[in-house]
């Protein structure tokens, strides 16, 4: 067996080159590919297992293994690795959310659409920033969960749909095709989100804003992406805001009713609806950034319009909204 005269300390040396020459060039320069479902771990790090064998192997014989010469699974690399004293983790695929692809890709927009090494800063830098999205439990990510060289095979994927691109493709999915759209029909609208999302999470106002239990795909899945469109519910559902709301209403003469449909909850319901309304923040979602809200921009909804203004997208305005219950409702004769 080709792996057999590996030792623990020529695993050592060929992870010191690793670190040393980084991944891309120690990869590219003995013909291995990333790894897919096993990573070595070590002293907190994790490496190409495969590779780290190959190259072991030139440690001891001086000639590294080729990739075609042995396999990579765990009853190979991973039981020689074991039995070697090294950690070896299964690494389970987590799909790239929209939130994940538009900081990706906006990073990929702003250097010309060049995927860059995983020793850029940049690169590392938007690795600890996705480790820090409240979207994947942390029990399933897996060691090497959005490393920089994960990054950079992301960015590599949404270059494919460039129409400058003439490398052979990766493998990419529709959503890499999708967000590489949206940055190109929209830039200022996307590059606006993804800097929004940066600074939200660096704040830690969106990481601590909690998933909402009515959140549909369509929802999640809005140009600005999932945690925006928390950050815009939230603001609806603000107490405070809700109060000032219906107190200038009242001050103004209004009616505690829907600005869409003009239900009335006190009218149906008596004292047990009287004042009860939902508010609607009336800013299109990506101006949501704004730090402050006026009371002008919240609008007063019952619970079946506001469902209706956020059933799908585009998202409907309150006017729009309120013609077409006037165009739904039977014509007095």
């Amino acid at each position: 067996m080709p792996l057999t005269d590996i030792t623990r300390d020529a695993v050592l040396q060929a992870i010191a080159e690793y670190d040393d020459r980084g991944q891309d060039d120690f990869l590219t320069s003995y013909g291995f590919k990333r790894a897919i479902s096993y990573d070595l771990v070590h002293n907190g790090r994790t490496y190409d297992s495969k590779a780290i064998c190959g190259v072991a192997h030139k440690y001891v014989s001086g000639q590294a293994l080729p990739a075609s010469e042995f396999s990579g699974g765990a009853a190979t690399v991973g039981r020689k690795l074991n039995a070697l004293g090294f950690e070896v983790r299964s690494n389970p695929s987590l799909p790239w959310t929209w939130d994940e692809l538009i900081l990706a890709c906006d990073l990929l927009a702003r250097h010309d659409w060049t995927p860059l090494d995983t020793s850029r800063p940049e690169v590392v830098d938007l690795s600890r920033l996705l480790q820090l999205l409240p979207l994947h439990p942390q029990e399933k990510r897996p060691a090497n969960f959005r490393s920089p060289s994960s990054v950079r095979l992301k960015m590599a994927n949404i270059r494919n749909w460039h129409k400058a691109n003439t490398n052979k493709k990766t493998n990419g999915s529709t959503l890499d095709r999708r967000i590489y759209q949206a940055f190109v029909e929209d830039p200022e609208r996307m590059h606006a989100a993804a800097r929004r999302i940066r600074e939200g999470i660096l704040s830690g106002e969106l990481a601590e804003l909690p998933p909402f239990e009515e959140e549909t795909e369509e929802e999640i899945s809005a140009t600005e992406g999932r945690l925006l469109v928390r950050k815009h519910y939230a603001r609806e559902r603000s107490r405070t805001l809700r109060t000032q709301k219906i107190k200038q209403t009242r001050a103004q003469g209004r009616p505690i009713a829907c600005e869409a449909c003009s239900f009335d909850f006190a009218e149906i319901y008596g004292a047990r609806g009287d004042g009860y309304i939902e508010v609607h923040h009336i800013v299109p979602l990506h101006h949501a950034g704004e730090s402050t809200t006026r009371l002008e921009d919240l609008a007063l909804l019952c619970a079946n319009c506001h469902r209706m203004i956020h059933v799908s997208k585009p998202w409907l305005s309150v006017d729009q909204l309120s013609t077409l219950v006037a165009k739904q409702r039977p014509k007095e004769d």
